[in-house]
């Protein structure tokens, strides 16, 4: 029987002002897993409405006691692991170990955010005049509107709400509508368990054909004072054209077109393995995924016969097998994507060392292909997918190049055994963010997470969510009077 949600406005679950619903539907099976609300503009209204009425309350609470709702939360979600990875399999078609994997980060992330509530914030400044006190304050901003996405749902659900709430901010989700209750409602149940009140956090749900006028409302009203967006590029630049319009700050986490570097004094086995988990983790539906795997001419015949070997053994299905790892992607029409743009490249003139075909509904082959033409589609574009295109390389100079011949920036992985030789080649790697002797996938709450370029701007994780999420004031404590001029 499918579940039923409503929108989540002022601390209470109500249907959408029109009556209308949407069907949430699991990848796997294609049945319909949930039926939520869908919401139109008016509900986006009235959710606003809510935060800006619960904003000061939440604002003036005592820092320990907003800590204390974070804590609990974090327990919360712990101790319903099984729970979210169930929800994760049958909404997002997520495999078990990567749903395990959201809980444990995303109970971090709530830490994090924990810790952020009373960690020091502000400075004491110089003042220009004698017996003068200068400070610069941190404050909440006010309402912020926050996107979540569907690919780490409780990972990223958790990143679109902890920040803005740890700085004292009140917040309005529009969850993706490929997991609204995983990455929206699910994420509000567990800080409402753990005490947060009501209005604090507001959850709107929406068709797929209303996403753009609800997001558009949401950034509109003069009462939301900040973005926070996760998602595809393409997406993000409209949302941050949206704020820019209205001159509010955002901050947008985009897609990426990752490069692993295996370098010629690597572990070829070693290697293998990382190389394969940054690529097929979560069927490679992760925007820090490895795209493409840049290897020394000297390694590249080894390596890539042992990694068509491990690639051609992973199991491939239901998401809630135990042995399964690469589940089905969002959707079928999404594997279908993937799909042509492997056909597309073999011809142009790649060639497929293992996997490729057609996909079995939204399951796609784990794919591994060389010899992939700029001309391919699959060059520039973000796969999403679970498929790699390995390409040789003569030097160094060769392989940065080719790292940094995207319009992305978001991460990269570097392998090799010399510390040394890797830090000189991350260093002129343009991304974000770079992983030596490791693959490109790894997030970590209180690291500076967030790309250059077309990977977006800002940062999540630590002090940097804070400072995304809050302004800075200058205030003066005058200690004598001063004497004017006239």
């Amino acid at each position: 029987m499918a579940v039923t949600r409503e929108l989540l406005i002022g601390g209470k679950e109500t249907p959408a002002a029109s009556g209308r619903t949407t069907e949430d539907v699991s990848p796997y099976t294609g049945e319909v897993y949930a039926t939520v609300a869908a919401a139109g503009p008016e509900d986006v209204t009235r959710a606003v409405d809510a935060a800006d009425a619960a904003f000061p309350g939440w604002a003036a609470l005592a820092p320990f006691a907003r800590r204390a709702v974070f804590l609990r939360a974090a327990d919360l979600l712990d101790a319903e692991a099984e729970q979210a990875a169930a929800l994760m399999a049958r909404e997002a078609g997520a495999t078990r170990p990567w749903a395990l994997f959201n809980v444990a980060l995303g109970a971090n992330v709530l830490r994090e955010a924990a810790a952020a509530v009373t960690a020091p914030r502000g400075e004491v400044l110089s003042a220009q005049e004698e017996d003068t006190l200068g400070l610069a304050v941190r404050e909440p901003l006010g309402v912020v509107a926050a996107f979540a996405p569907w690919n780490a749902p409780l990972i990223l659900g958790l990143r679109a709400v902890a920040a803005p709430l740890a700085a004292g901010n009140t917040v309005v989700v529009k969850p993706s509508e490929d997991a609204p209750i995983a990455c929206g409602l699910f994420v509000a149940d567990v800080l409402r368990e753990a005490g947060l009140p009501d209005g604090v956090l507001n959850v709107v749900t929406n068709a797929p054909e209303d996403a753009a006028r609800v997001a558009e409302t949401l950034i509109a009203d003069a009462r939301v004072r900040a973005v926070n967006f996760t998602g595809s590029t393409a997406v993000g630049r409209i949302i941050g054209t949206h704020a820019a319009r209205h001159l509010k700050p955002a901050v947008l986490e985009l897609g990426g077109k990752n490069a692993i570097l295996v370098l010629d004094d690597a572990d070829v086995d070693y290697a293998v393995d990382a190389v394969t988990f940054g690529v097929f983790l979560n069927s490679g539906q992760i925007c820090m995924s490895g795209d493409r795997v840049l290897v020394h001419d000297s390694l590249a015949g080894e390596f890539t016969g042992k990694l068509a070997a491990k690639v051609a053994s992973l199991e491939a299905g239901d998401p809630e097998h135990p042995h399964t790892v690469v589940g089905p992607l969002v959707t079928a029409s999404a594997a279908q994507r993937v799909a042509a743009l492997v056909r597309d490249a073999v011809s142009k003139g790649a060639r497929v060392v293992t996997g490729g075909g057609r996909p079995d509904g939204a399951v796609h082959p784990p794919t591994v292909l060389t010899g992939v033409p700029r001309e391919a589609g699959l060059y520039h574009a973000e796969m999403f997918g679970p498929v790699c295109v390995i390409e040789p390389f003569a030097d160094d100079d060769t392989a940065v190049a080719a790292a940094n011949d995207t319009e992305q920036g978001l991460t990269c992985g570097v392998i090799t055994e010399n510390a040394t030789h890797g830090l000189a080649v991350a260093r002129r790697i343009r991304t974000g963010i770079v992983h030596i002797n490791d693959q490109s996938v790894a997030d970590e709450p209180h690291a500076p997470f967030g790309g250059v370029r077309a990977s977006g701007y800002g940062r999540f994780g630590g002090r940097w969510g804070i400072e995304a999420f809050s302004s800075t004031r200058w205030v003066t404590l005058a200690g004598r009077r001063a004497r004017y001029p006239f």
